[in-house]
């Protein structure tokens, strides 16, 4: 019998936008007498749903089921009855989410005549708009040169603060399916209040966060960007608190006492967790007393950290020996808690490398990394609360070997940049969707290291050899565009954003260089780039075989507005506001492990 099937003109293309958490039906508009079943995809792969967690398509007219929407099922979905495949339907798939907000400070004591900012960070889909109460009235009528608002009302700046300033700022945020807020609150005091007020302050030991923790040959330096002022450096003389073992122990037949580091990780703003190779352990700093209160055994040469805020616990990747012949994964469990940790090893063989997707104010939850070895053609599925193995995704066709990995929530992407071959070509990174586990084809000819914007609306990957950097744009339907390709000369070490002052949602991109003194900015929005210059030698490769970013770029948070980049011998603070050099502070040799401590 012959089959006759149609789609009218105007159902060619769907869109259906639904707000997170909800379930959604998306319903195939092919009729016709003897339709045979229909076949969904999406980005062009068949949906099994079979494997597929929330996706189902039961019922009888063959309807697509997504149970619970979250932001990574945004993107292109298409319907064709089996066998007739040039006859197709696609729904493009928004996914709307409710305004998440931050503030910052929660609370300042400020004097007569100075300047107070007050910032409030939103995120969600679409773009929050940010409005302002004082004392629950709107604060748009007494807006003037004195009170200004900045980057589309997320910072409430006032130039010189009065008496009459004092008082709960509620920061509110608003889009088409929500509303967040939260409130900073201002104190005006005259000096004597201030000083007496700042003293307890500093008895509490509140005045220990906002620093960067530098951590270099010559111990542990506690830097507080604003006043470029040292607050404190532990020698590598210092004893650990348990073991009373020091810091860093002498070594036979080395002249002078010296630390080695390779990285380091801030958990929750109460402990440092930084692995020592040389000595084969990871040392536990107390944020709060600024000591170091433990050090756990682990495999030999121990080089990657990584903090899994989801489950608390610290994945340690450890070498072996320095010739990585026998690299081994170890976690350690509830981090936060800094008491009689313990290490447990995983089952994992032959890890050269991991990567745990970044949580941000949408996404507060990760289930699942990867880890690839740098003889294989495929990256590892893990489940990391079990951690256990679930599947491998082979890049065999595409003779991709992984080297670094980046994700973006919005449409759940992974980008894979592969290895050099032998030949010294460059391949194109490669694109996984998360919610299929397939490969759906090569990033365009985007090559090189990906880094993700913090809430996953940008792409920026950096080719090391050509100095190329291009720049893509993930819109709210899931789509990758190129929005620039920057040619450089900067053959970028690392990498790192930088939340704009003048525009909301939006970022700047500070990069280092491998070799060179210079460094390269970024603005996002305008692709507009400078270079600053004269940050003198970064240290060499040799000097740090840790990892390829040899001289690191480390941001100061979401309200952060300084970064720090290490030399040969000292580090240079950034004033990111200014986008010109803060300061810099000499006599810190190979500080290129860094961590950020917000508020305590």
């Amino acid at each position: 019998e012959v089959v006759q099937l149609s789609l009218p003109e105007e159902q060619k293309i769907s869109v259906t936008t639904i707000t997170v958490g909800l379930s959604t039906v998306l319903t195939c508009g092919i009729r016709g007498a003897l339709r045979p079943p229909i076949i969904w995809k999406r980005n062009g792969v068949i949906l099994n749903f079979l494997d597929l967690e929330d996706i189902n398509d039961f019922g009888e007219d063959d309807s697509l089921y997504i149970t619970k929407v979250t932001t990574i099922h945004m993107g292109n979905y298409t319907c064709h009855a089996y066998g007739y495949e040039e006859l197709y339907q696609t729904h493009i798939l928004q996914v709307n989410v409710p305004p998440v907000i931050r503030v910052y400070p929660e609370t300042q004591a400020q004097e007569p005549g100075v300047s107070a900012s007050l910032k409030c960070h939103a995120e969600g889909i679409p773009n929050p708009r940010i409005t302002w109460l004082k004392n629950g009235m709107d604060i748009l009528p007494k807006l003037s040169k004195q009170l200004m608002l900045l980057a589309n009302g997320s910072e409430l700046h006032i130039s010189s603060v009065r008496y009459e300033d004092t008082g709960a700022y509620t920061c509110i945020a608003k889009n088409e399916v929500g509303v967040d807020e939260d409130i900073s609150s201002l104190f005006i005091e005259d000096s004597a209040r201030k000083t007496l007020a700042n003293i307890l302050w500093r008895e509490e030991g509140l005045s220990v966060g906002n620093m960067f923790y530098v951590f270099s040959d010559d111990g542990i330096t506690v830097l507080q960007p604003n006043e470029c002022e040292i607050r404190r450096h532990i020698k590598p003389e210092e004893r650990i608190f348990t073991s009373y073992e020091e810091i860093c122990p002498k070594v036979e037949g080395e002249g002078t006492q010296s630390c080695l580091w390779a990285s380091a990780v801030n958990v929750r703003d109460k402990y440092i967790y930084v692995a020592q190779p040389k000595q084969n352990r990871v040392m536990i700093i107390d944020i709060q007393t600024q000591k170091a209160i433990q050090s756990l055994d682990v495999d030999p040469v121990p080089t990657k950290l990584h903090y899994d805020k989801s489950h608390d616990q610290v994945w340690v990747l450890s070498w072996g020996d320095m010739h990585k012949s026998s690299p081994t994964l170890q976690v350690i469990p509830e981090a936060s808690t800094g008491e009689d940790q313990h290490v447990i090893r995983t089952p994992f063989e032959g890890v050269d490398d991991f990567f745990i997707p970044p949580t941000n104010l949408i996404i507060n939850h990760v289930r699942f990394g990867f880890v690839f070895n740098k003889s294989q053609a495929a990256v590892h599925k893990i489940d990391l609360e079990t951690v256990t193995h679930i599947k491998t995704i082979s890049f065999k066709t595409s003779s991709c070997v992984p080297q670094s990995m980046a994700y973006t929530h919005l449409g759940g992407y992974f980008f894979v940049q592969c290895r050099r071959n032998h030949s010294g070509a460059v391949s194109p990174q490669l694109i996984i969707d998360s919610v299929t586990d397939a490969v759906i084809g090569p990033n365009g000819a985007v090559s090189g290291t990906p880094y993700t914007s913090p809430d996953g609306r940008y792409l920026v990957s950096a080719d090391e050899a050509s100095g190329r950097l291009r720049v893509q744009a993930l819109s709210v339907r899931g789509e990758i565009e190129l929005i620039y390709d920057l040619e450089t000369k900067i053959h970028v070490s690392d990498l790192t954003f930088q939340p704009s002052f003048t525009e909301g949602n939006q970022y700047y991109v500070y990069a280092t260089s491998h070799l060179q003194t210079d460094l390269l900015f970024v603005e996002l929005s305008t692709g507009k780039m400078n270079v600053l210059k004269n940050f003198k030698e970064p240290i060499t490769s040799k000097d740090w075989p840790w990892s390829s970013h040899n001289r690191i770029m480390k941001d100061s948070g979401l309200f952060g507005q300084y970064l720090i980049t290490p030399a040969k011998d000292s580090l240079f603070v950034i004033n990111g506001r200014q986008n010109s050099l803060r300061c810099e502070v000499s006599g810190i040799r190979r500080g290129n492990t860094v961590v950020w401590v917000g508020e305590v």
